[in-house]
């Protein structure tokens, strides 16, 4: 199993900028595989739609530092360890604009780009932001276009409902080829046929503590995988080839053996090879946060 986890983005974390170079230049000599970015732009305070099925926001989504900036960070401050979003919320920039920032990402790290993209589920995200929410959709179906475009054509040229790039020359390409592996975040039927139709992968997610005791999130991923590469197979493409990388998202009360334990089950029981911990929730500075990956890689490979 191949384990990595969030860079110090949110809550607590991130007020601490001038550390993050660190961690992730730690984080990689304890031994992580890939260090991990999100995308949240703000807490409303009463939100139309709460986080992950509750009706509240998180406090840790009240602080919140730029993925890009964070990933250039990374990139910089690592040498082996792979870089990704989970997930970027494509729908709310020009896809011109993402092309221009994950190619150069990807050529800062040599390649070591995973692209993980979304459409998020804030309204007042959407507002701020100035892009319909009930268009989110077709405007990921859009980004997709123009990033496979942006990436493996030049002249590059697309006009869509949404977006539109007039005929032109874009010479600089990503040094993965074709292009980076390309993730996408799904739940809903609609989304997980998209996954199935385009991307390389999928981020599903494993929620782990005391609250959701009496559930098995484990279970339910070797189900989703499975159906979802059944599907995969239904699009005329190869299962074997379709990839999976789990979000570990722990609450504050899990422990280092739970998180440890879902990783070894998401291996064992649904045959994951590479997983992230979320540690927003648990970390409250950057010797905290490295500490605990210290821990999780220990238990993890040591079951």
């Amino acid at each position: 199993m191949r384990i990595g986890f969030t860079l110090p983005q949110f809550g607590e974390l991130a007020h601490h900028p001038q550390h993050a170079a660190r961690f992730a230049r730690e984080a990689e000599a304890l031994g992580a595989d890939s260090l991990w970015v999100g995308d949240r732009l703000l807490a409303p305070v009463d939100p139309k739609v709460g986080y992950a099925g509750t009706d509240v926001i998180p406090p840790e989504f009240r602080s919140a530092l730029d993925p890009f900036a964070l990933l250039a960070t990374a990139a910089a401050a690592t040498r082996r360890v792979q870089l990704g979003t989970n997930v970027i919320n494509a729908p709310w920039y020009a896809p011109a604009l993402l092309a221009r920032s994950f190619t150069s990402i990807d050529l800062l790290s040599e390649g070591r780009l995973l692209v993980g993209l979304g459409t998020g589920w804030s309204p007042e995200e959407y507002e701020t932001t100035g892009i319909p929410m009930a268009e989110r959709g077709n405007r990921l179906d859009e980004c997709l276009d123009v990033l496979t475009a942006w990436w493996t054509r030049n002249p590059v040229e697309y006009r869509g409902a949404h977006w539109t790039v007039p005929a032109s020359h874009i010479d600089l390409k990503p040094a993965a080829r074709p292009h980076p592996p390309l993730y996408l975040g799904a739940f809903a039927p609609a989304a997980l046929a998209r996954v199935a139709r385009r991307a390389d992968g999928w981020l599903p997610i494993a929620p782990v503590g005391r609250k959701y005791a009496g559930t098995d999130p484990v279970a339910a991923l070797a189900q989703g995988l499975a159906g979802l590469r059944e599907t995969v197979e239904r699009e005329g493409r190869d299962p074997a080839r379709f990839d999976a990388i789990l979000r570990v998202n722990p609450d504050a009360d899990a422990s280092v053996g739970d998180i440890a334990a879902t990783i070894v089950r998401a291996e064992r029981e649904a045959g994951v090879g590479h997983c992230f911990v979320e540690l927003s929730y648990l970390a409250k500075d950057v010797d905290q946060a490295l500490d605990l990956a210290r821990r999780v890689l220990h238990r993890a490979h040591d079951r």
